[in-house]
């Protein structure tokens, strides 16, 4: 291998045309092959030919040198020598030219996979992984760094620079049995050695509310999409929750069928597939998933969107609405299920079915005139999918509801303020709080099953009973979980009961964390000099987070005049907590920091009067042209 020039050889007898010389290059230097001819009467001529491309148009032949100057990517490939004197067999050598590249440089945060976890948890395992799409992809070189100090393997922190439980080219930081420590700003940075393509870092936050599961959606009305042949038209699925937020990945759910670009996925950073100059051969069911990196590398969330093209021409099955629907309904109360047709041509109908759990079910002929509808009184035995098939001279179309009278699931609170007290004996409670979805949709919710479970084994199981007490919607519940030890984390998971059924279980992990009581004579003042930066949390509802640094470890690639030289202190070594408002960040975008439980009890106000002070200050800083605007 060789950097920038090569020297090529071929004698007068037939030569291995598998020998190959290879050059790397970084883009905009200059190359010179040369191919010498050691031996050969009459003096042979030297030709130049590339694979499988042609000659770059800007490649220079001077005798038996090939001259490329300020290369591309695009000047990449097998380059072949032909020496010829009509004597013999030709002479031949070949070259590969490799012209360094490098971008994509993504991420992935990979819980505990022995757990079968989903979350940040303390006590278990977390990978954080590094891939960047290059060439050539062996030389690339990973360093990571921690707040912005370089990382070592040693007993907490594993080094893989080749991860072989990864794609090719991947580079791993093992975090073993994670403690508070380890909550910090990772940073991994991917360059060539003694290269000039320049290096690409990315920096990744863990912090015990920075990273949560994603939640995929599709908008309502966006399940089924229609659009006139030529037309344009946008497929949207949106992360609406989960830190960090990943892209998503868009294909055919039709097998071999490929994406519109030609291949089989297509990557929306948005979630927002658009589509130009659509065709017949476009219509169809499009799978959107949310990708497994730049966020939680876990089981993938995906949903469905149906393109529906139009044709003015052409015949097309009827178009129904909705595709799917969630019925939830109280036992022996009438459900009315519509399967509405929004166009079909032709228009006439020929035929409406209705099944349930696969079954024909018999009933009058419907009026092909009317919208179909079915009705019925909800009973425990008919809880199921239910299925209404429409159909014209152009095909079927199907509308499905599943119908049931199980409760919604519960929703977790998670910002509940210090939910963590302390107990005798190095114990501690936590403090539950979810809201129920939907409580007046079905049956009288009478109460909740809980699992509190450790290592997959339940150390707790019981029905919560709510004394009577139906659950408002949008109304908090509580319940007290005692005896947890300091300082395990534990899985907890929770079913709404009805008189008839109960629902799904939803689980969440909580954790144990320092209570706190402001104020207290030393927490007049916050610094954020503590990792637990003072009872603060990242809120789970925005788009990005704070991050908490200094000048010493603050991002070297951050937007130039960004941030302060120092803390409110004027010291450089003082921390605070910071933002980057520059790109990638868009306008609208949110990073909320949520304050503690403030204790106003514990502050007296003037001697003689009943209102109690309480006065909260903070410094901040902003700087830019901007500002303001």
């Amino acid at each position: 291998m060789t950097d920038g020039n090569g020297l090529l050889k071929c004698s007068g007898k037939q030569s291995d045309a598998n020998e190959l010389v290879s050059v790397v290059v970084d883009p905009g230097q200059d190359v010179l092959l040369t191919c010498e001819v050691t031996a050969g009467f009459p003096l042979p001529t030297v030709t130049w030919s590339r694979y499988p491309s042609p000659l770059p148009l800007s490649a220079q032949v001077r005798g038996p040198t090939l001259i490329l100057r300020a290369v591309t990517p695009a000047d990449a490939g097998f380059y072949n020598c032909t020496a010829v004197n009509n004597v013999g067999n030709p002479a031949r050598k070949n070259a590969n030219l490799v012209v360094r590249t490098m971008g994509n440089l993504t991420f992935q945060i990979t819980p505990d996979s022995n757990k079968d976890s989903e979350t940040i948890q303390m006590g278990r395992d977390l990978k954080l992984s590094c891939h960047v799409d290059a060439t050539p992809q062996d030389k690339v070189n990973y360093t990571w760094y921690k707040n912005g100090a370089p990382v070592f393997t040693s007993d907490s922190l594993i080094l893989l620079r080749s991860d072989p439980d990864m794609a090719p080219g991947t580079s791993s930081l093992e975090i073993v049995d994670m403690k508070f420590r380890d909550l910090a700003t990772y940073s991994c940075v991917a360059n060539f050695p003694g290269s000039r393509v320049p290096e690409l870092r990315v920096d990744v936050n863990i912090s015990q509310n920075s990273v949560s599961p994603p939640v995929l959606s599709v908008p309502p009305g966006g399940q089924v999409v229609s659009v006139r042949e030529g037309g344009n038209v946008e497929l949207v699925c949106l992360v609406v929750d989960g830190k960090p937020r990943p892209p998503i990945l868009w294909s055919r759910t039709e097998k071999d069928l490929l994406m519109p670009s030609g291949t089989t996925t297509m990557e929306t950073p948005d979630g927002r597939l658009r589509l130009k100059s659509v065709s017949r051969d476009m219509m169809g069911v499009y799978r959107c998933q949310t990708a497994p990196y730049n966020g939680l590398n876990i089981k993938r969330r995906e949903a469905q969107v149906q393109l529906n093209v139009q044709s003015y021409h052409c015949t097309n099955p009827p178009i129904l609405d909705p595709v799917f629907q969630d019925t939830r309904s109280r036992n022996y109360q009438m459900v009315t299920l519509r399967c509405t047709v929004m166009r079909a041509n032709p228009p006439r109908l020929t035929d409406i079915r209705w099944f349930r759990n696969g079954d024909f079910i018999r009933m009058p002929m419907p009026d092909l005139k009317e919208t179909p509808e079915l009705k019925f009184k909800l009973e425990p035995t008919n809880n199921g999918s239910y299925e209404c098939q429409v159909s014209n001279g152009a095909g079927t179309s199907i509308c499905t509801f599943n119908v049931s009278a199980q409760p919604y699931n519960a929703e977790f609170y998670f910002d509940t303020p210090n939910p963590v007290r302390i107990l005798k004996g190095n114990n501690y409670s936590y403090n539950l709080q979810w809201t129920q979805k939907d409580p007046e949709a079905t049956d009288r919710i009478i109460g909740y099953w809980i699992n509190v479970r450790k290592n997959k084994q339940n150390l707790l199981s019981k029905q919560i009973d709510l004394k009577g007490k139906e659950p408002e919607k949008g109304v908090l519940i509580s319940y007290t979980i005692s005896d947890l030890r300091i300082p395990l984390s534990y899985e907890v998971r929770l079913a709404p009961i009805t008189t008839y059924s109960t629902g799904d279980y939803v689980s969440r992990i909580i954790q144990y964390s320092e209570p706190y009581t402001y104020p207290r004579p030393s927490d007049h003042v916050c610094g954020f000099e503590d990792e637990r930066i003072c009872g603060f949390s990242q809120s789970r509802s925005d788009v990005f987070d704070w991050t908490r640094q200094n000048h010493l470890t603050q991002n070297p690639k951050r937007s130039a005049n960004t941030g302060p030289e120092t803390d409110r202190s004027g010291t450089k070594e003082g921390y605070y907590m910071y933002i980057e408002a520059s790109r990638p960040r868009v306008e609208g975008d949110k990073a909320r920091l949520l304050s503690p439980l403030f204790n106003l009890t514990s502050v007296r106000g003037p001697k003689g009067s009943s209102r109690i002070p309480y006065c909260v200050s903070f410094y901040y800083h902003m700087k830019g042209k901007h500002i303001g605007e």
